[in-house]
């Protein structure tokens, strides 16, 4: 299927990746410090961020079986950025602690419609082409990287209150490039496929949730306390935009070459090489926090926290997900990953930071990352996974 004759080109996807992801590299490193100019408490600042994130247990699993059952996938993409966009514009009026955990909560529940649906869609999009999947997402992560690095250097000019101006302008992009996606991209193909109680009864498919669990739980303290942890170490906001700019170059990297790395290699082995180089990345960010070389180092190491397991594993869910359940299968693995396990990452980070030492918020992410690399090695067969292993 070549993009020219598709019905929704690979631009206008990669284009709602691109800005999408944009939005977070706005959102994610700077939302702590733009909270800190409110005078918001960083155990606050955790439970806001946890907020955001728990939005993802329960609003991608109501959004996602409404979009199995009313065969409207796209819809439902476009309501969640147009709703989202409207409730974070309620930052520009008032910003008030109340105000914030208001506004967090209603934009979180729409925002995290959008993408696990979107996520279905494109894989509907590609069909037996999943390997395009990388060279689609990669929009996003250069869409992270332009935003994160360009805001380091605003905020040394701007105050960091300006933030919620630049975030509204990338969420009404995210939606007007949502209304150009066709609803036939969707695909909604009608394959036979066995109750979704039965998938998730199964060993294998647990242990794969729960792994994707620690992964997101491990980063929790990364995506809420990073900057602050940073910037305690007296590195400028220049740096830390560059530093985490540097972790989604090597992220799309990765994306290039996932293609050739899932041909070459079992999706269950991608897997444990990411929970192993996580546990070295959280082991180098707690024991040497002031060496630049080694803060570059372990940036690089995003490239498989994040890029090598994010890849792999929702290329497991595709597969272990079928027929009207795609879209509920990815909606599940938001929601227990990037939601109840992002949610519980931040507020012990936020807990650890104020009432233990700065350097636990990150010693807890070990923990998780061996704990994830064992539920991978135990539960993640090769044999139940259904994984083909050919080359291409």
């Amino acid at each position: 299927m070549s993009p020219a004759s598709s019905s929704a080109p690979y631009w206008r996807l990669s284009g709602f990746y691109f800005f999408y992801f944009a939005s977070l590299g706005a959102f994610v490193p700077y939302l702590g410090p733009y909270l800190k100019t409110l005078d918001i408490t960083t155990f606050q600042i955790g439970v806001i961020i946890a907020i955001t994130m728990a939005t993802k247990i329960i609003a991608p699993n109501i959004w996602g079986w409404i979009a199995d059952h009313s065969g409207k996938r796209m819809l439902i993409v476009r309501l969640g950025c147009f709703f989202a966009a409207l409730s974070f514009l309620g930052l520009l009026i008032n910003q008030t602690y109340f105000m914030v955990v208001l506004v967090m909560t209603v934009f979180s529940f729409f925002w995290n419609a959008a993408l696990p649906q979107f996520e279905a869609t494109t894989f509907s999009h590609l069909n037996n082409e999943e390997d395009r999947y990388s060279s689609i997402r990669l929009w996003g992560s250069i869409g992270f990287i332009i935003t994160v690095v360009v805001l380091g250097y605003v905020f040394q000019v701007l105050p960091y209150s300006s933030l919620p101006y630049f975030v509204s302008i990338l969420l009404i992009g995210i939606w007007l490039v949502s209304l150009t996606v066709p609803e036939s991209a969707a695909g909604h193909l009608a394959l036979d496929h066995e109750p979704l109680r039965k998938t998730l009864s199964k060993p294998h498919v647990l242990g794969l949730l729960a792994a994707c669990f620690c992964m997101q739980a491990s980063h929790g303290p990364y995506y809420a306390f990073y900057n602050l942890y940073m910037q305690s170490f007296d590195y400028s906001s220049g740096t830390v935009g560059w530093l985490w700019g540097i972790g989604v170059i090597a992220e799309v990297i990765l994306f290039l070459y996932m293609h050739k790395l899932s041909a070459r290699y079992l999706l269950q082995k991608l897997l444990l090489i990411s929970f192993a180089l996580a546990v070295l990345r959280w082991t180098l960010i707690v024991l040497f926090p002031t060496q630049l070389p080694v803060m570059l180092f372990a940036q690089i190491l995003h490239a498989a926290t994040f890029g090598l397991h994010h890849a792999a594993a929702i290329r497991l869910i595709h597969q272990l997900f079928r027929g009207r359940h795609q879209g509920k299968g990815q909606a599940l693995y938001s929601s227990i990953s990037y939601g109840a396990g992002g949610a519980l990452g931040s507020l012990y980070g936020g807990f650890a930071w104020d009432y233990i030492d700065r350097s636990w918020v990150f010693a807890g992410s070990i923990g998780f990352g061996l704990i994830g690399f064992m539920l991978v090695y135990i539960f993640v067969k090769p044999e139940v996974t259904n994984q083909p292993v050919s080359e291409t």
